[in-house]
């Protein structure tokens, strides 16, 4: 059984009031995370109005940030306009370097993906959504454009039943409670009952199938990567289109790969000192 917390709350939820400035939280530090994050796909460059509407900064807020962030080399600028600079990659690269699941995981998950000659991605659970850790692609089988510290939802993502079930049921029904069920297909489940029950069923197997739920003709499977404490840490998954195989085969040919490639990992993790 998957069992144990894991995941933090995102700071767009309910469940606890925001941080005051005190002597545990320092408020130009958010403020400055504010800013880092307000940079994206979608906002890969940034005038200081845009920065500042985009964090909830004034536009002096978010200018002296903004200088401070490019005199220590993380933003750069060509006057009008401010970018993120590799620099930044240090940030998430230290999570990824100080997480032994990742180097263990990797060479398995590229393992299967010659096997099957279908994608094997890695992520963990971060308040509504997963995020993926690592991934290795076997060709491109969805209309998302995925990689390293992309988000998608949990409720309908086979990475993320995983994950979610391996929150105790008190964890996991606060989760549910502050989580939005938004449709992506017409096969979404938003009902958080027969959600609930079906993480359940996740937690009972061992692993998640999701059909057509995040995307129409998209099959996925997960398994759970635990620690020596049997607490899960991530979850791996394979993906493939319906078009080229049915569920069932899918199911037959995948699924045992996978697990065996999950519990190859967590055997690896349990040889950790």
């Amino acid at each position: 059984m998957l069992v144990t917390p894991l995941g933090s709350v995102n700071e767009g939820e309910d469940a606890a009031p925001a941080p005051r400035p005190g002597d545990s939280y320092v408020q130009s530090f958010a403020r400055g995370l504010a800013v880092l994050r307000s940079f994206g796909a979608q906002a890969p460059a940034l005038t200081l109005s845009e920065a500042a509407q985009r964090s909830g900064l004034t536009r002096a807020g978010a200018r002296r940030i903004l200088l401070t962030l490019q005199q220590l080399g993380y933003v750069e600028s060509d006057g009008r306009l401010f970018r993120l600079t590799p620099k930044v990659l240090e940030l998430g690269f230290a999570y990824l370097s100080s997480q032994p699941v990742w180097h263990l995981a990797q060479p398995a998950m590229e393992e299967l993906v010659r096997e099957i000659h279908e994608s094997c991605s890695a992520a963990v659970l971060d308040g509504p959504d997963i995020v993926y850790v690592l991934r290795v692609p076997a060709g491109k089988i969805m209309a998302i454009n995925l990689g390293v510290g992309s988000r998608l939802p949990a409720h309908c993502t086979s990475l993320g039943r995983v994950l979610l079930a391996g929150l105790d049921d008190a964890t996991l029904q606060a989760r549910l409670a502050q989580m939005p069920l938004c449709a992506r297909t017409r096969r979404t489940i938003t009902d958080r009952q027969a959600l609930l029950a079906e993480i359940r069923q996740v937690r009972e197997q061992g692993y998640a199938l999701v059909v057509e739920e995040l995307e129409e003709g998209l099959v996925s499977m997960a398994a759970p990567i635990v620690n020596r404490q049997g607490r899960v840490v991530a979850a791996i998954n394979v993906s493939g289109q319906s078009a080229r195989s049915s569920t069932a085969q899918m199911r037959e040919l995948f699924l045992p790969r996978l697990l065996a490639t999950a519990q190859r990992v967590n055997a690896l993790m349990r040889s950790q000192d």
